[in-house]
């Protein structure tokens, strides 16, 4: 018994050793060998770093960082694993250490589909905010953003086929004072990116290893392009870009052949700025009211034999999913399509929390999850804002909640859990107008997400993640990124 204890006693000094706290970063790694000598490395600016790509380890973006008498080498068996091994030893370093002990720091990610959202519609941020929104991505071993386009408020990248969409649709003549209280402030406000701002920050985010998804959200969403194309609306306007937020009943005419041109010649030239295999469509918050009146719509019906109204959306989904196929792309959509009898090759995006049957994974569709409950960045995570007489959209969802979120619970099959492929969280943007506030509402929130991207949920420890969040923060301090300190006192 002497033994026995003695031996837990060795293994939770090991556990919890200095030398191995020098590697406690954010996401968590899998594995910390340290050397059994006791060994360390001095550290100055001469230090040698090195990359070295590695066909034996398995996972394209797992990564290794060995620290030993030659210095510390980076490896991957990509470039992709070699970048995130690197923002690891950031991690490591920024606790300006004057040695490291010999050790071995291997990790790879839980989830293929690592992502972000950003919402630049309702409030539009130039190039540069985006740039750093990808630089806190990256930091955190994320690799997806996916970039909201179009919406009411705001079309916000250049057609050419289609010009007015910006020359009009990218500008509103006045935004709405708090939550609808139906007061103006009656200015112009608006913005957008012409193609060669697309390609340089697809660029951008290629350096970093993030694809981008963009989405271009139809049949609803669409008063801005509808301002500036009456003639693809059901009752041909006139419209106006939406200074309201929330969801307009106006969407595009489903029985209008122009429509689907318009989509086409939309979604072709998206497809030529971004490389990305997934083109997400939107398709949420759709109302079917103008539908309903539309007598070109009832006779598009008729015409293709729909038994109801969530079925014509269907079409021009199906419709959208041939194109994407042609151009060897594959379609996404916010799980309302799921009601449209759309393709099982579709990904849904699931932003509400479906249960049993309802579950899209479990219906077989691949999934990304991200729950409006826990993974809507837009939402307070502490109970009353820091921020003087700033509003935000409402919702609560404290750090150690998005920490503790299982995007595949073991109440689904085995199968379902492996039609999870990704989690997400979302930042919309209706009260979100400043770089600042986007840092705030973001961080730290990221770095717990990061760790359900990565982690296994039987390796998740939240006091244990609290312990190594402070490394991160002194990154975020190094860069002048603001966040919410306030999310971090314990309860």
């Amino acid at each position: 018994m002497k033994k026995l204890l003695f031996l837990s006693f060795i293994i939770c000094h090991l556990s919890f050793s200095p030398a191995r706290a020098q590697y406690d970063i954010i996401p968590k790694p899998q594995r910390i060998t340290l050397d059994t000598k006791g060994r360390a490395l001095p550290i100055d600016e001469q230090t040698p770093v090195a990359d070295r790509l590695n066909p034996k380890i398995d996972n394209a973006e797992g990564w290794r960082i060995t620290v030993d008498k030659a210095g510390i080498t980076v490896e991957g068996s990509t470039q992709a694993g070699i970048f995130y091994g690197r923002q690891a030893l950031r991690q490591v370093m920024a606790a300006q250490p004057k040695e490291l002990p010999y050790a071995v720091i291997e990790n790879s990610p839980r989830f293929a589909y690592r992502g972000m959202h950003l919402d630049i519609c309702r409030h539009f941020f130039p190039k540069d905010v985006v740039k750093s929104y990808i630089d806190m991505m990256a930091l955190h071993g994320m690799n997806t953003l996916h970039w909201h386009l179009s919406d009411d408020q705001g079309w916000r990248i250049e057609i050419k086929k289609w010009p007015r969409l910006t020359q009009i649709g990218a500008w509103r003549d006045r935004t709405v004072i708090g939550r609808n209280m139906g007061l103006y402030d009656r200015t112009m406000y608006g913005g957008f990116y012409t193609q060669k701002d697309i390609r340089e920050i697809v660029a951008y985010a290629a350096g970093r290893h993030i694809t981008i998804i963009p989405e271009i959200d139809m049949p609803g969403h669409m008063v801005a392009a509808l301002t500036a194309y009456p003639e693809l609306g059901c009752t041909g306007g006139p419209y106006e870009v939406w200074p309201d937020w929330g969801v307009s009943d106006d969407i595009l005419c489903a029985g209008n052949p122009k429509v689907y041109q318009f989509l086409e010649d939309v979604f072709t030239e998206v497809m030529q700025l971004f490389p990305s295999t997934i083109i997400h469509l939107g398709g949420d918050e759709a109302p079917k009211g103008r539908w309903q009146n539309c007598p070109k719509c009832q006779q598009k019906m008729r015409e293709e034999h729909l038994q109801d109204i969530e079925h014509l959306q269907g079409y021009m989904v199906r419709h959208m999913e041939k194109l994407f196929a042609e151009h060897g792309r594959r379609l996404m959509g916010w799980d309302e399509i799921m009601y449209c009898n759309v393709p099982k090759t579709s990904i849904i995006m699931n932003w509400r929390d479906w249960k049993g049957v309802d579950d899209p994974a479990q219906q077989g569709y691949d999934v990304v999850r991200t729950p409006n409950s826990t993974l809507y960045f837009d939402f307070y995570q502490i109970p009353s804002s820091e921020w003087t007489n700033t509003t935000l959209i409402g919702g609560y969802s404290p750090l150690d909640k998005v920490y503790n979120y299982e995007p595949a619970p073991d109440s689904l099959s085995a199968e379902a859990k492996a039609h999870v492929i990704g989690v997400q969280a979302n930042l919309w943007t209706e009260y979100i107008g400043s770089q600042d506030l986007i840092e705030y509402q973001v961080l730290p929130r990221m770095a717990a997400l990061a760790e359900v991207q990565w982690l296994a949920p039987e390796r998740k420890n939240y006091d244990d993640f609290m312990n190594r969040l402070p490394r991160l923060l002194s990154i975020y301090q190094q860069e002048g990124w603001h966040y919410c300190t306030a999310a971090m006192k314990k309860k």
